[in-house]
C-alpha cells in the first residue's frame, strides 16, 4: 500500500476530512489550525499538491506532523493570528476545534483575514440524541462528543442553525455546507439529524 492510499485509508475515520479535501483545490495554499498529528495536511500534499503550514500547540502532535512531513509551527490559537498577512493562504481550515475556543468571533474573523477562505467543521450538538440525552438530564457524550461533563476541552457547543445564524450576524457568506452522520451526507433535517457539519466561508 503506497503513503497516498495509508493517508486516504486513515482519513476515513475523519468524515469532516473527506468534506474539507473535496473543497480544496489542487496547487491551493493551506493553513490548518489545531492540525493534530498533520494527516489532513500530508493527505492533501500528496493528492492535492497544496503548500500548506499547520498550527498545533501540543507536544506530541507537533512530534507526529514533523514524522508526517508536514510544516509545523507550535503555537496557541487563542494568541490569534498576528503573524499572518492578509488572505496569504487560499484556504484557512478549522476542524473540530471551535467548540474548543474560547475567543470564537476573533479565531473566525482571523480565518477570513488570513485566508481567502475558510472551512470550518464542528459537532452539532443539535443532533437528537443529544437533545434526548438533555432530556433525559445528562450532558451529551457520542462519537463525536465523547467526554464526560468534567473533563471535556469543549466549551463552545453550537448547532448547524447556531453557526449559521452566527454568519449571517457577521457578514459572512457560507458558500458550501455539509452535514453528515456516521459518514453519510444528511440532506432532510440536518440540524435534527447530522452529527457532524462542516462550512466553506468566505
Amino acid at each position: 500500500m503506497t503513503e497516498h492510499e495509508q493517508a486516504r485509508l486513515t482519513l476515513s475515520d475523519r468524515a469532516d476530512f473527506e468534506a474539507i479535501a473535496g473543497w480544496v483545490k489542487p496547487g491551493s495554499s493551506v493553513l490548518d489550525l489545531g492540525c493534530g498529528d498533520g494527516l489532513l495536511l500530508r493527505y492533501l500534499k500528496q493528492s492535492h499538491s497544496i503548500r500548506g503550514y499547520g498550527i498545533e500547540i501540543a507536544d506530541d502532535n507537533v512530534i507526529a506532523c514533523v514524522k508526517n512531513g508536514v510544516n509545523v509551527i507550535q503555537s496557541d490559537l487563542e494568541r490569534g493570528l498576528a503573524g499572518f498577512d492578509a488572505e496569504s493562504f487560499d484556504f484557512v481550515i478549522l476542524s473540530q476545534t471551535l467548540q474548543a475556543m474560547r475567543r470564537t468571533e476573533e479565531i473566525v474573523k482571523e480565518m477570513l483575514r488570513v485566508g481567502r477562505e475558510a472551512i470550518v467543521s464542528f459537532p452539532n450538538f443539535g443532533h437528537w440524541r443529544s437533545r434526548l440525552q438533555v432530556v433525559l438530564g445528562r450532558m451529551p457524550v457520542s462519537d463525536e462528543l465523547p467526554y464526560q461533563w468534567y473533563d471535556t476541552p469543549n466549551i463552545h457547543l453550537c448547532t448547524v442553525d447556531d453557526f449559521e445564524d452566527f454568519c449571517d450576524e457577521h457578514g459572512i457568506d457560507v458558500l458550501e455546507r455539509v452535514v453528515i452522520h456516521q459518514g453519510r451526507r444528511v440532506s432532510l433535517l440536518p440540524n435534527l439529524l447530522g452529527s457532524l457539519a462542516v462550512f466553506r466561508i468566505a
